[in-house]
């Protein structure tokens, strides 16, 4: 399992990521910077919320998880 800090890191990495494709593409379409930093800055604060809890969720499910035995016994 995760640990919240790492899901967070991860939630961070990928927000920043997706909000310079997302600021660059609405500034590419209108032409207006403040308008495009707008809807990057909504569109982060919403969808880091979001990729969060999801992650969150994820790490409840055991579906794909393989228990690993210890290399060794002592």
């Amino acid at each position: 399992m995760e640990t919240t800090r790492r899901s967070i890191t991860k939630a961070l990495s990928w927000r920043f990521l997706a909000t310079t494709i997302t600021t660059g593409l609405v500034y590419a379409v209108t032409g207006q910077g403040d308008f495009a930093a707008g809807i990057g800055l909504a569109d982060t604060l919403l969808k880091l919320f979001i990729y969060f809890g999801h992650e969150r969720l994820w790490n409840r499910i055991q579906y794909g998880r393989v228990e690993r035995e210890p290399e060794y016994f002592i």
